[in-house]
């Protein structure tokens, strides 16, 4: 066990090293401006080894690396201590934040309790106001413009979470605002190319003076949670390109093999007069039962502007593997509200009550267009009180409808985690001896892009009739 100790800000630091912990005790400086009676309170704070570094001061910091390392955390937890240990004014940013939904507030309101500092602390609906007359902001760059941003030139810190989205205009317009003696950029991110802004500024060859960057991996993560365990093997055993990219946070390769690259991913709010559109796939062994739904609008769904091109909204997704035929209906009914089907190996175990009970069953009440593979399948789900028809299939169907799914910008809502997955990594088959793309589509990761095509089946009709009456 090693032992060292350093100052920050007037404020005390200790650490005791472990083999992949660092055990430090922060001890709170200055007048408390009503908060005396915590001052000189010591916190104990955990930090894995990986992350030392970024403890030195520094202008840039930068933390990135795959799914579940703790980057978030970190910087969640190093902002907090810093705002018990001083005064700070700092500004939490992301490219795009249309609502605080979206930003790291949760999370820095979930440190603060875990600290045991919430009397120093006041969370409000937009805002956290810190001790010592301190505040945290939460911006998007997306929002901001040269004259706005200046409203951030006194501050003390700016996060970026999520920097691999933050564009050049962005970057190029945070770096000289933040201009206070000893002000920190700290950025998190999860990697995607190397032509990325945030990869240029703090992964090249040449650094920017006074920064500090490290690499962090599930494996430094000493609280890494089983659950994410279950699912990093399983990226592992069936696809090492995804493995390699999510959790060991190595960059996208062959992104140029990528079939869709008309899409993005967006909050949004679903008007109350969508017409909508579902389609149904079916699997068991290693294949998942999905269920999907989408909505075609000619509108920018944030400025009700009027939109040139058709859009293509997905909003609704469940992607299962293993359901039985018997449990497929209470399945499909929890698309909205979220219900889980009963545990076939616990079926007398008493389900938990619907969060949405108006919600539930709601597929029943929309025409699905399903997978034609399992017309038995497709039987027994209108037994069962689903208005489910089989999808239309041919020689080139799946090719025409993934171009059909081309003329569209297709907006994906974040929590439709698996149609994000499989639009980023649907790609064409590259040829095994020259690694040329071919122009065959690959049968993998389709689970959810072969729904969306039966569920628009509709939408391509129409197209068809126009294009025989008017040409």
């Amino acid at each position: 066990v090693v032992g060292s100790c350093y100052r920050i800000g007037g404020g005390f630091q200790g650490i005791i090293s472990g083999h992949q912990l660092f055990q430090r005790f922060v001890q709170s400086a200055g007048s408390g401006e009503g908060f005396a009676h915590e001052m000189g309170r010591t916190l104990q704070i955990e930090t894995p080894r990986a992350f030392l570094p970024l403890l030195a001061p520094a202008r840039y910091k930068g933390a990135y690396g795959g799914r579940g390392s703790g980057k978030s955390h970190y910087f969640a937890e190093l902002f907090i201590e810093r705002c018990v240990m001083q005064r700070t004014r700092g500004v939490c940013i992301r490219e795009v934040q249309r609502s605080l939904e979206q930003s790291v507030k949760r999370l820095l309101e979930d440190k603060i309790r875990a600290f045991g500092v919430g009397s120093q602390f006041v969370v409000m609906d937009a805002i956290i106001k810190t001790p010592h007359g301190g505040i945290i902001i939460f911006n998007g760059m997306q929002n901001h413009t040269a004259e706005s941003i200046k409203s951030l030139e006194g501050y003390d810190v700016a996060w970026v979470e999520e920097a691999q989205s933050l564009s050049e205009r962005s970057l190029t317009m945070l770096r000289p605002t933040l201009r206070k003696e000893d002000s920190e950029l700290w950025f998190s991110w999860n990697p995607r190319h190397p032509t990325d802004p945030v990869d240029k500024l703090l992964r090249s060859d040449t650094l920017p003076p006074s920064a500090v960057v490290v690499r962090t991996n599930w494996k430094d993560n000493p609280w890494f949670p089983e659950v994410l365990r279950q699912e990093m093997e399983w990226d592992r055993n069936i696809d090492l390109e995804k493995y390699a990219h999510v959790w060991d946070g190595e960059y996208e390769h062959h992104s140029e093999a990528r079939v869709f690259k008309n899409w993005r991913i967006e909050e949004f709010e679903t008007p109350s007069d969508a017409y909508f559109y579902l389609g149904a796939d079916w699997g068991f062994s290693v294949d998942p039962s999905t269920l999907v739904r989408c909505f075609e609008k000619r509108i920018d769904l944030t400025t009700n502007a009027p939109y040139p091109r058709k859009r293509l909204y997905i909003d609704r997704d469940i992607f299962r593997v293993g359901i039985e035929i018997d449990y497929l209906p209470a399945y499909f009914d929890g698309l909205i509200c979220g219900c889980e089907p009963p545990d076939p190996k616990q079926p007398q175990r008493p389900q938990p009550p619907c969060r949405e009970p108006k919600m539930h069953g709601w597929a029943r009440h929309w025409p699905i267009i399903a997978d034609s593979a399992r017309p038995e399948t497709i039987s027994y789900m209108q037994r069962a009180g689903f208005n489910m028809e089989k999808a239309r299939k041919g020689a080139n169907s799946v090719r025409e409808g993934v171009m059909f799914l081309q003329g569209y910008d297709i907006i994906i809502h974040p929590r439709c985690v698996h149609t994000i997955d499989e639009f980023t990594n649907y790609a064409y088959v590259r040829d095994r001896m020259t690694d040329q793309i071919t122009g065959v589509l690959a049968d993998k990761k389709n689970h959810i892009i072969d729904p969306i095509r039966y569920a628009v089946e509709q939408l391509r009709g129409v197209l068809v009739i126009r294009e025989a009456l008017w040409g």
